[in-house]
C-alpha cells in the first residue's frame, strides 16, 4: 500500500515500471554515487560506464536528464587554478564515479568527481543554481599518480582534496576480500604538484570517503571490513576508531540531510548463498541480487542507526549509495540502470 502512495507523489517512467518495494527513474547508468543539493529537489548522479558522466534528477518530478554534454557554455577552463589539467572532460568517455559537492557561496557549490573516461583523474565543475535550477560548468582536473586509480573523492574548505584508492597495483579486489590492505587515501593540498598517499590509510578496499563539517576528521570505507574508519586530519597515521557496519556492507558515505550516511549490500545474503565467496581463487561479483541497507553513522560514539533496509529487488542491484531529499530515500547502485526511490522510514 506504502508503495501505491509513494507513485501517486511523482510521475516515474512507466519504462522503470514500479518495483516489489521501491520505486525508479530511468535513464541513469550504474548511478554509483549519488549527492543531493542541500534545501533543493535536485540530485546528482555519477554514471559508471563509458559515457554515462552526470545526471542531474528532479526529486519532484522523478525525472533524470544529462547534467553535462561539453557544450561551450558548459566548459569554462580555469587554468591558473589547474594548469596541468589536458582539457575538459569528452562527454562521449566521461565514466563518473565517486562524487563530492561543497558550497562555496550562496547558490554555488563545487563539485569533484573521478573519471575514468580515457584519462584517471579528478573532474571539477562548478554548481550554480539559475532560476532553482542547477547548471553545470567544467573548471579543470587534477591528475591522479600513474597507476593509481581512484574510487571516492572528498574535499575540505581548505581546497584539499582526498580521493580513494582501492586496490593498488600488485592488488586485487580478492585481496581485500580476504581482509588483506590493498587500498589508500591520497592527498592533494593547496600548493602541491600532485597527489601523494597518506601513510597509516591503507585498509582493505578503500572505498567510499567523506570530510566532516569540524574540519578536522574524514571517514574512509574499508570495504573488505565492510566498516568505516574514522580518521583525525591532523595525524592521520592510524584510524582514531573503525566502525563495523550491522549486517551490511558500506559503499559509499556522504552528510546528507545532517546526517552521516552509508549505504550498501547486505552482507549475508540468504538468496545468495550468504557471505561473499571466494571461488577458484577469485571473489565472486556479486551479481546475485542483494537486499541493502542504509546506516546513519555516528562517528563520535561509534555506533550506527539503520534508516531504511530492503530484501532483494528483481530490477535493482548494487546499492552503492544513498541521499535524503525531503521524506524520500534516493538509491545509486554500481549495477543497473536506473535509480531507486522509496519514502523514508519515519524515526
Amino acid at each position: 500500500m506504502w508503495l501505491a502512495a509513494l507513485l501517486a507523489l511523482g510521475a516515474p517512467d512507466p519504462a522503470c515500471g514500479p518495483g516489489e518495494t521501491l520505486a525508479f527513474v530511468c535513464g541513469a547508468e550504474h548511478p554509483e554515487d549519488v549527492v543531493a543539493i542541500p534545501d533543493t529537489r535536485w540530485i546528482i548522479a555519477s554514471g559508471f560506464a563509458p559515457g554515462a558522466g552526470l545526471k542531474l534528477v528532479d526529486g519532484a518530478a522523478k525525472v533524470a536528464t544529462p547534467a553535462y554534454d561539453g557544450r561551450a557554455d558548459q566548459v569554462d577552463p580555469d587554468h591558473r587554478t589547474y594548469p596541468d589539467c589536458p582539457g575538459p572532460v569528452d562527454p562521449a568517455l566521461f565514466n563518473a564515479r565517486g562524487l563530492s559537492l561543497r558550497k562555496v557561496a550562496a547558490g554555488r557549490y563545487t563539485l569533484h568527481v573521478v573519471n575514468h573516461g580515457g584519462r584517471e583523474l579528478i573532474e571539477v565543475f562548478d554548481v550554480h543554481l539559475a532560476a532553482g535550477r542547477p547548471e553545470l560548468r567544467w573548471r579543470g582536473c587534477r591528475l591522479m599518480p600513474a597507476g593509481q586509480v581512484g574510487n571516492a573523492v572528498a574535499t575540505f574548505a581548505d581546497g584539499t582534496v582526498l580521493v580513494t584508492v582501492l586496490t593498488s597495483p600488485g592488488t586485487t579486489i580478492t585481496d581485500f576480500v580476504r581482509g588483506e590492505r590493498t587500498g589508500a587515501v591520497w592527498r592533494w593540498a593547496p600548493g602541491a604538484t600532485g597527489f601523494t598517499e597518506l601513510p597509516g590509510t591503507r585498509l582493505p578496499g578503500n572505498n567510499g570517503l567523506e570530510s566532516d563539517p569540524d574540519q578536522r576528521h574524514f571517514y574512509v570505507v574499508a570495504f573488505g571490513w565492510h566498516a568505516v574508519s574514522v580518521y583525525d586530519r591532523r595525524h592521520p597515521v592510524a584510524p582514531v576508531r573503525t566502525i563495523v557496519m550491522p549486517g551490511f556492507m558500506p559503499d559509499n558515505i556522504h552528510w546528507s540531510a545532517g546526517r552521516l550516511i552509508a549505504a550498501g549490500m547486505r552482507l549475508d545474503e540468504p538468496a545468495c548463498g550468504g557471505l561473499r565467496r571466494i571461488v577458484s581463487g577469485a571473489a565472486d561479483k556479486m551479481l546475485c541480487h542483494r537486499g541493502y541497507a542504509v546506516g546513519a553513522v555516528d562517528p563520535v560514539a561509534g555506533k550506527v542507526t539503520i534508516l531504511a533496509a530492503g530484501e532483494p529487488e528483481p530490477g535493482f542491484n548494487g546499492v552503492s549509495a544513498a541521499a535524503i531529499v525531503g521524506d524520500t530515500l534516493w538509491l545509486g547502485s554500481y549495477q543497473a540502470n536506473r535509480l531507486a526511490w522509496r519514502s523514508l522510514p519515519a524515526r
